[in-house]
């Protein structure tokens, strides 16, 4: 007859703890694996030898599991949490497991499901203030965020969303059936929220915590299905490596009897089950999710967020002339500025110049802007509010010599007796140059440019030539344009040629 042990029984040996840590152990070496459905980790459960047992016994089976790839911390005592160094800005693989039994939560089979990962403050007296405390962190790192996802990198994860007014968080869609990598990146790092700045050791802790929601009858992914969350600390680059080898260090020195008294380093950390993040997905809704990874934003006022790659944004506003012009005028209001940092790919500092209007703005020098958003984008916000265009290399001044037969009608008007001969003879020696501002050094910017100033069809020009010394054409080469003097006058006049088009003559 098989033996069974009561449960309160095997409390008061202390071998639940012993067995507990023991799985645990096993756990996480297994969670370093390749993650197929075999190798999704369950919690401790005892085996229960009688199966009279009502099944409300067995502990609750997480319908998901998470495992962050990095290295868990040796210098944590037993029946701790576990601590993890992350280093400042490098990614990170968060697996998403699908841990279901079999017909446990039918409803989301051949469905999506969404997730949002935060890093969050782990002390409480911090968690009290954390609004105070990012809004601190945004002033002092505009444009910034805590947390992203590295999406190249990133596996199985669609519709990708962050907020602005969230740089904590970010969101996707998954499908549980599928193997899942989100690959984030945190970007504060521990000693930026402590009094006095003593090194990663002295800095305080974060948690990542990912919330998993299914959809709702409306659409909305807003019913909970799972959370867990892990402790990290988070150091300037190669900082975590350098603690988890002074650690490592430190626990070799200790006897064999206190090493008992802690865990062992795993090669990967489990993120351990937890109550949702208070704050609701509303944000976050998605009606109708994509199938490619995008990078969009939600949508908080009348204008769409466009890419920050994109040079011709798709304005919801209202159609004003200040949205579609290159200039910002100290008129422009909020919104109309706000429109203006999208069009001119500032979209990052939308959130942090909200509440400018365009006097605001034009009043920052160009030392307030390099301080807010740093010296690349503050020089080019700078740039692009002076209206500063970028210096021609070359400028040259031509007009178009008069035809022929204008020359021989000025010439018989002058002899005769018009009285309107004294207007002819004004214009004879009043004409008028358009200049030339070449970018490139090159003969094919000078046709370019020629055909824009006069509106000459630019296939229509076959070659462009210099009168020389005695009346020779010379064809305009590169190097000729490279050797022209800056600010050089021209006449030009145009011949035809023998096929179609005609040649053009710089003299």
């Amino acid at each position: 007859m098989a033996w069974v042990l009561k449960m309160d029984e095997v409390i008061e040996s202390g071998l639940v703890h012993d067995f507990d840590a023991s799985l645990s152990g096993i756990g996480q070496e297994l969670g370093a694996g390749a993650y197929s459905m075999s190798d999704v980790l369950a919690l401790p459960i005892f085996k229960q030898e009688d199966s009279s047992l009502p099944p409300e016994n067995e502990p609750k089976h997480p319908p998901f599991q998470y495992v962050m790839c990095a290295a868990t911390s040796p210098a944590v005592k037993l029946h701790d949490e576990t601590l993890t160094y992350l280093n400042q800005g490098q990614s990170y693989e968060i697996r998403m497991l699908d841990n279901r039994k079999a017909g446990d939560i039918p409803e989301i089979n051949g469905k999506l499901v969404k997730s949002i990962i935060r890093v969050v403050f782990h002390d409480r007296r911090l968690q009290y203030t954390e609004h105070q405390q990012l809004e601190g962190w945004k002033w002092n790192r505009p444009g910034d965020r805590l947390l992203d996802l590295d999406i190249p990198m990133s596996v199985g994860v669609i519709d990708i969303k962050t907020n602005p007014s969230q740089l904590n968080a970010v969101e996707f869609l998954w499908d549980p059936t599928k193997c899942t990598s989100a690959f984030i990146q945190v970007h504060c790092i521990s000693t930026e929220f402590t009094p006095r700045k003593h090194g990663g050791e002295k800095g305080v802790p974060f948690r990542i915590q990912v919330d998993t929601f299914k959809q709702t009858e409306n659409g909305e992914y807003t019913d909970h299905l799972h959370s867990a969350s892990c402790q990290i600390k988070v150091f300037k680059p190669k900082g975590a490596d350098r603690k988890q080898k002074t650690d490592r260090e430190k626990m070799e020195k200790r006897t064999a009897h206190e090493k008992e008294k802690y865990q062992p380093s795993y090669d990967t950390t489990i993120l351990t089950e937890c109550s949702p993040w208070p704050d609701t997905p509303t944000t976050f809704v998605n009606n109708s999710p994509t199938p490619a990874p995008t990078f969009t934003s939600a949508q908080h006022s009348t204008y769409s967020v466009p890419d920050s790659n994109s040079s011709s944004p798709n304005h919801q506003g209202d159609g004003t002339s200040q949205g579609s012009g290159d200039q910002l005028h100290p008129s422009a209001t909020i919104q109309e500025t706000q429109q203006w940092l999208l069009k001119h790919r500032f979209s990052t500092y939308t959130r942090l110049f909200s509440n400018f209007s365009g006097a605001d703005l034009l009043k920052l020098t160009r030392e307030d802007l390099v301080q807010i958003c740093g010296p690349a984008d503050g020089i080019r916000l700078y740039n692009a509010l002076k209206s500063r265009s970028v210096r021609p290399r070359l400028t040259i001044y031509v007009c178009q010599e008069p035809s022929r037969s204008i020359q021989l009608e000025r010439q018989d008007t002058g002899n005769g007796d018009n009285s309107n001969g004294a207007i002819y003879d004004f214009f004879s020696f009043f004409v008028v140059y358009h200049a030339i501002y070449l970018e490139e050094m090159a003969a094919s910017e000078v046709t370019r440019k020629l055909a824009l100033a006069f509106n000459i069809p630019l296939h229509q020009i076959n070659q462009v030539y210099r009168q020389g010394p005695t009346g020779i054409h010379i064809l305009v080469s590169d190097q000729m344009v490279q050797n022209f003097q800056d600010e050089s006058c021209f006449l030009f006049t145009t011949i035809k040629a023998e096929n179609e088009g005609f040649h053009i003559i710089l003299k």
